[in-house]
This record gives C-alpha cells, structure tokens and sequence, in this order.
C-alpha cells in the first residue's frame, strides 16, 4: 500500500504546503543531490546513494521508500527496510543490517522496520521535516502491524568530548538534558528511545563510528506493564 499525507508546515510565519510520498525513479537525482547538501565532508561521499540502490529501495519495499516535496522541489527522504530483529542479539554494523543501503536482504515477514538512512535540506530543516518523515514511517510500522521502528543514530557531537567522555557518559549528558546532540537530540524528540551504544557501526570520523541503537515502539503491539 503507498504513501500520500499532504500537510502544511511552518519555518517561520507562513505555512508551505508539502506532501509526502513514496519516491519514484524520477525522484532518483534529486534525492542524491540531497544526499549531497545533507552529509557534507568529512562524512564519507561513498556512503551518498547511487541509482542501483535506490532502485531497490523502490522495487523490494516500496512502502519504506519515502520523500517530502514542498515548494515544487524535493527536500528530504526516508528509506527503511523489513528485518527480523532480537533485542538480545542487537549489536550490529549499518553495513550489515541494511545490506551496504542495497537492502537485499529486506525480510517481508520481518517484526522490525529498520532505518536506513533519513536526510532533509539544510536550507529546509527549519520546517521539521524530518520530523514528518519520521511519523511518516510511524505509520508504515502501524499499517504493517510490525513490533517496533528502529535504527542507529549518529552521534555528530561525540568526537569533540571523546577524549573527555565514554560514549555513554556522552548519551547520558544527552539524555539529563546538560548536553545537545544534532541526531540523538532529534530522534528523541521525534520519540524514539535508546537501547544501547553500537560500536564500529558505521565509518564515521565526527561520532568515533558510535551509534546510539533507537527505537520507537507500535503502540498498539504492546502490553502495558504499568511504570509512570
């Protein structure tokens, strides 16, 4: 089943129409030239999508291959795939897990919607657009009825106190709120949670190749188990 929610959003004072949607082959060199703006050195330009992956995205999950349209130009995307995930085996490379961005590996039967990657404009972030493409995908999980979204977030700030802080000492100081971090800041206002730091997994100079494992679970797919 593809996605359509056209919204407003606002940057400022006047609201831009937008929509969000499924991308398309035609969508293919927009979406790289975003890649582009939004991943600048020294974050690896190898890692920045070729057309041979994003046609898989379209081709093996369609319905996790998202993008956000306003102003007559494409601004941001979203890409995910379905993995069968054990949150007792949950240390894992972003290589591994979303097969190099190839996602050949997507597991229909899967309970997990995994992250591949999310990326808006930089002229166009003031606008919370990632944040739509993230409830975005929020329903993908619910439509699916699968368990959970999940995915690894960088952790962009972490090289510059590395040599002061573990890198859990860092996600702790993120999450008492005495320290901000531009991608797990993000995801935690985006409501997704931490499960625990991911060494080596991803090449990546500004988080140490850190990454904080993030999920955001189905609501409906959960037991209350009481707490606040």
């Amino acid at each position: 089943m593809l996605y359509r929610k056209e919204f407003y959003a606002y940057g400022g004072d006047k609201p831009v129409k937008a929509v969000i949607r499924n991308y398309q082959k035609e969508d293919f060199s927009a979406l790289i030239d975003i890649q582009r703006e939004s991943f600048p050195p020294p974050f690896p330009s190898e890692l920045w999508w070729n057309e041979e992956q994003l046609t898989n995205h379209i081709t093996l999950f369609p319905e996790g291959a998202l993008c956000v349209e306003a102003e007559g130009r494409l601004v941001g995307s979203m890409t995910g795939l379905m993995v069968d995930f054990d949150p007792a085996h949950a240390e894992h490379t972003w290589e591994e897990i979303t097969d190099h961005g190839y996602i050949r590996n997507h597991q229909p039967q899967g309970n997990t919607l995994y992250v591949v990657d999310i990326c808006v404009r930089p002229s166009y972030r003031a606008y919370g657009f990632g944040k739509w493409l993230m409830q975005s995908m929020y329903d993908v999980v619910i439509q699916k009825g699968l368990t959970r979204l999940l995915g690894g977030g960088r952790m962009p700030g972490y090289g510059k106190v590395a040599d002061q802080l573990t890198p859990e000492q860092y996600l702790d100081e993120v999450l008492q709120g005495t320290r901000k971090d531009p991608v797990i800041s993000f995801l935690l206002r985006c409501g997704r949670t931490p499960l625990q730091v991911v060494p080596n997994y991803l090449e990546d100079e500004e988080s140490h190749n850190y990454a904080v494992l993030m999920e955001w679970k189905n609501p409906f797919r959960h037991k209350h188990t009481g707490g606040l």
